[in-house]
């Protein structure tokens, strides 16, 4: 499980243009799945990743510097904002179901798990995202 989710932080380090790189030591890692089961989620100090299996919307356009899957995931890191991910990974898979009410946090960055989706922000700065299979929100 800890080499899966070191694979899936070496791929976004690779994959996504925009993402500053992460440090080499990922122990601290964790993640988390939907109770549907729809949603997964990598989480640490440095980034939170969300990728979804089925949605009823669709990304915007993938920036020309993508070469991998486009859109099946939200990014965010500290200070930086949200955008799609740009990989060759997933994260779905990557934990034990996070039960609906309950939330999941490093360093600054919360994930809260609803009926209506998956919710992660930075609480320093309020940037975030919301992704289920209705919709997704970057703000």
């Amino acid at each position: 499980m800890v080499l899966a989710r070191l694979a899936t932080a070496a791929a976004l380090i690779g994959a996504a243009p925009l993402l500053t790189p992460l440090p080499a030591a990922h122990a601290d890692i964790s993640g988390f799945t939907s109770p549907s089961g729809n949603i997964g989620c990598i989480i640490d100090v440095d980034h939170v990743r969300c990728d979804i299996a089925e949605r009823d919307w669709a990304p915007p356009p993938p920036p020309t510097e993508c070469r991998f899957d486009y859109g099946q995931g939200i990014v965010l890191q500290p200070g930086r904002g949200a955008w799609f991910v740009c990989a060759g990974d997933t994260a779905l898979g990557g934990g034990a179901p996070l039960a609906y009410g309950d939330d999941f946090s490093a360093g600054v960055l919360r994930c809260e798990s609803e009926p209506s989706g998956v919710t992660c922000r930075d609480v320093e700065d309020g940037h975030g995202f919301t992704i289920s299979r209705q919709a997704y929100r970057l703000f």
